[in-house]
């Protein structure tokens, strides 16, 4: 923590917003330091609500959201509905705009169309499969624990298969194949995937993932393959598996809402200001019934960073003022 006596000044286009919730996510500093953003100290919380307005801050913002008042971009506020209370609209801005970048921008989920949301019991990976069913697809999920198993069988509207790869022994394509008849899913967004062989794989989690082959065999004809995977390899074979069925692959990286330039960059303003006002509808028609943990008090926040950062927080950590 660092205490400051006055706000820098305020600019032509700035909004002073009275902090009443900051939601913790993982700072990616090899994505900052590819950017040449990489800094000594990183400010800490970027999706805050607060007295009015809510918003997200960029991923080049000097300000902190774990402070009592911060300044804001216009450009990155929305008007939060009244029936959203501080905590859940600050947990659910980041995996809010996730999910509508690759279930809307990087693939058009539609009626009728089978989603593949691998671990679904994640904060994202709830927001993901609930847009998909309010978008009218099928959605199939995966567990990576019995308690996930048992989180994903309560959610209404009920998900169609859930596929609890706990015990290493369920074979992910086998079963989305099974669901569909052999056809495959249409939109497969992953959490993560195995590049190479199990002897290969170290932290217990990656056992858990399927392997990239294993997404190309259980994708259908123009099927899209959503990754968060940045380091994806594709061996000819598996690109010629693609090749026949006619499918993509895309990358899910949530910050090309700030990293574009500046005439891309307005177009994608307003393209983020129409997700964050249907994030926010949603959650006022408990559409989206976000993943969270308790509200955290602030001397917390520390504590509850590191959590997050070490990527073992298993829902949304969000400091409460």
């Amino acid at each position: 923590f660092q205490e400051r006596e006055n706000l820098p000044p305020t600019g032509d286009n700035d909004v002073k917003v009275q902090v009443r919730a900051c939601a913790l996510s993982r700072i990616d500093t090899k994505l900052l330091s590819e950017v040449k953003l990489q800094k000594e100290l990183l400010p800490v919380g970027r999706e805050i609500s607060g007295v009015v307005l809510e918003g997200i801050l960029p991923l080049d913002s000097e300000e902190s959201g774990l402070c009592e008042v911060v300044l804001v971009h216009e450009h990155y506020l929305v008007h939060k509905p009244e029936k959203v209370c501080w905590v859940e609209a600050a947990g659910t801005v980041r995996d809010g705009v996730r999910a509508y970048t690759a279930l809307h921008y990087l693939s058009q989920v539609s009626p009728g169309k089978t989603v593949l949301v691998m671990d679904g019991a994640s904060p994202f990976g709830t927001i993901a499969i609930q847009l998909a069913q309010h978008r009218g697809a099928k959605v199939i999920s995966t567990a990576y624990s019995l308690e996930d198993k048992q989180y994903l069988e309560r959610l209404r509207p009920a998900v169609a298969r859930v596929i609890d790869v706990s015990n290493g022994k369920i074979d992910v394509a086998e079963s989305c194949l099974e669901e569909t008849g052999g056809l495959g899913v249409d939109i497969v967004v992953d959490a993560g995937v195995k590049l190479y062989s199990a002897e290969d794989e170290s932290s217990s989690k990656s056992q858990l993932l399927p392997h990239k082959h294993d997404i190309i065999t259980l994708l259908g004809v123009g099927g899209n393959w959503i990754t968060t995977e940045r380091n994806l390899q594709l061996d000819p074979p598996d690109s010629h598996s693609l090749f026949l069925k006619g499918a993509t692959v895309s990358f899910l990286n949530e910050e090309i809402w700030n990293l574009s330039n500046i005439e891309q960059g307005k177009y994608l303003y307003i393209l983020l200001m129409i997700t964050l006002k249907d994030i926010m509808e949603k959650l006022s028609s408990s559409v989206f019934r976000p993943q969270l943990d308790e509200p955290i008090p602030l001397y917390e926040a520390k504590v509850s960073m590191e959590i997050v950062q070490k990527n073992q927080a298993r829902k949304r950590q969000v400091i409460q003022f």
